[in-house]
């Protein structure tokens, strides 16, 4: 070959390698990055002056505004006088359960240190929050909404919003969560709520212009109450459930239980006034009640009268609209592939789990249980001990997989599955009382939900077709929700009542979702950051 003829294929090919480089470099996902600084502070949410849980100076915290893919780093100062962690209710965190923030998988950052967390909400979008998981930290405050929004190309199924408001709802108590945190130790139940809060308020105000479209992001971001919630005279479209897109049906309101978030549709096409929003206790007597806010930019009548009733029918009218619930089969959601094109209901099940919860006295105390195992805190992070081979701090037949009779007994229980398996999740709830249940790691599909004790013939009522995908699944009193799960995420989740008594006094467990083989392409390395604590002092990551 001529050496002109050459040259002209060389300069060819690295022409083609710089494009190719440029992609490269193109494609790869932005980086944010945030300092927040943890703090002590004075506000009277319900009109009495209380300690309260800041971030950056605010109650409650940032909303942290992402895209899809970004790489989050965010380094957390902890300004307190006791350890602190922050976990991010429904980031997935794909493969790096390290960054989880719960006592399983990360030492909580000490007084007056730091500490970086790296992650991404890989292939997600929509309404998440996040909240501090240790202690009774949750009662001070320290939350915060996390939205999740589409990157470019990606289509959503609906007109972009004119607006997009954030609404973190929840019961909240006067009593110091000290106080709080010392009764439970001794064995007594969190009391009755004393009020219920928007945005860490009594009350807000949300502005609009008539005739335009508004997203209405709310989570329930309480301790113990399911809420009900409700615009005055404006209907509600849901299009998004903890990062599924849902079919559009429109509410006059919704029940938001304990952990949860959706997103609505609120479009401003009445008389130009103020109107109430309203969220309410469900299943408690009293009722308790806190209002908001819909001020139309030309109004000039304000709010007036009694706040709109919420809905009078309690477990079964709850039950018959989670049903309703379904998943948008033909949208995409952060990939550009439709939802439904995994189709989970042709998938058969490897396995079957039955967790019954409980609230035995152990020791003459109030705990609360799963299948007979109320759930202690090990002084090593579970993450920490697999990874590090350390002795005696879990195993693996700590709690079985079905209910049995017996006494109730203390453990640090972790349940092992296989990474790729598919399984099905039966939550029983024997009690009187509602259940809220979260899975950090993971999605699931809702296939049932049903009253009475579960039994195999009840799987001729899943719905395996639509079921929308979720983090955190109510189960009603003296009833049982099914979920299917694909554990395609390796690493150590936490499993837990979302109710946090309940969680705190031990209904909750860890998920051990393994595959033997050292692969990257599973699992990242323990990072180099990592707070080490326990009997992992001294280790090298």
């Amino acid at each position: 070959m001529e050496k002109s003829a050459l040259l002209l294929m060389l300069h060819v090919f690295c022409g083609v390698l710089a494009l190719f480089s440029v992609s490269l470099v193109t494609a790869d996902d932005p980086y944010k990055y945030f300092t927040w600084t943890v703090t002590y502070g004075t506000h009277s949410p319900l009109g009495v002056p209380q300690q309260v849980i800041l971030i950056n100076g605010q109650f409650p915290g940032p909303r942290l505004d992402v895209v899809t893919n970004d790489n989050i780093i965010l380094n957390l100062i902890n300004k307190l006088d006791e350890p602190f962690l922050l976990t991010w209710n429904g980031i997935k965190q794909r493969k790096n359960s390290w960054q989880d923030g719960v006592l399983g998988t990360n030492c909580p950052i000490p007084p007056n240190s730091n500490f970086t967390y790296k992650f991404q909400p890989k292939d997600q979008i929509g309404t998440f929050t996040y909240f501090p998981s240790i202690l009774l930290h949750k009662a001070s405050g320290g939350f915060g909404g996390l939205n999740v929004y589409e990157r470019p190309l990606i289509p959503i199924p609906f007109p972009t919003p004119d607006g997009d408001f954030t609404l973190l709802a929840g019961d909240w108590f006067k009593t110091n969560r000290k106080t709080l945190q010392q009764s439970l130790d001794s064995g007594k139940s969190l009391p009755f709520p004393d009020g219920i809060l928007i945005n860490g308020q009594a009350q807000n105000t949300f502005n609009g212009d008539q005739g335009k479209t508004y997203m209405f992001r709310i989570s329930n971001v309480g301790l113990s109450t399911s809420l009900n919630f409700r615009i005055q005279g404006h209907s509600l479209k849901l299009v998004e459930v903890e990062g599924s897109h849902t079919v559009q049906d429109t509410y006059d309101s919704l029940d938001v239980h304990v952990g949860q978030s959706v997103a609505v549709l609120v479009t401003l096409n009445q008389t130009p006034k103020d109107y109430y929003i309203v969220a309410s206790t469900r299943f408690t007597k009293p009722v308790l009640s806190a209002s908001a806010v819909l001020h139309y930019a030309n109004s000039q009548t304000p709010v007036s009268g009694p706040l709109p009733a919420g809905p009078t029918y309690q477990v079964h009218w709850s039950m018959k609209q989670a049903r309703t619930f379904r998943w948008n089969l033909t949208a995409s959601a952060a990939r550009p592939n439709p939802q439904g094109s995994y189709h989970y209901g042709t998938i058969k099940p490897v396995k079957t789990i039955v967790l019954a919860n409980s609230a035995p006295l152990i020791n003459g105390k109030q705990r609360y249980a799963v299948n007979r195992v109320s759930y202690i805190n090990a002084d090593t992070p579970l993450k920490l001990a697999d990874y590090f081979n350390i002795p005696g701090i879990f195993s693996l037949d700590s709690i079985q997989s079905l209910p049995s009779d017996g006494p109730a007994y203390l453990a640090t229980s972790v349940i092992p599955a296989s990474l790729h398996d598919f399984i099905e999740v039966v939550f029983q709830n024997n009690e009187k009382t509602i259940q809220s249940w979260h899975l950090d790691g993971y999605d699931f599909w809702v296939v049932g939900y049903g009253s009475g004790q579960w039994t195999q013939a009840k799987r001729s009522t899943y719905n395996l077709v639509d079921a929308l995908t979720r983090h955190t699944a109510q189960v009603y009193p003296n009833s049982w929700t099914s979920i299917l799960i694909s554990l395609d995420n390796q690493g150590m989740w936490n499993c837990r009542s979302a109710i946090w008594d309940r969680q705190y006094l031990g209904q909750q467990f860890y998920l051990r979702v393994w595959n033997a083989a050292h692969n990257l392409a599973n699992e990242y390395d323990i990072p180099s950051n990592a707070l080490l604590c326990g009997k992992a002092v001294g280790m090298k990551p």
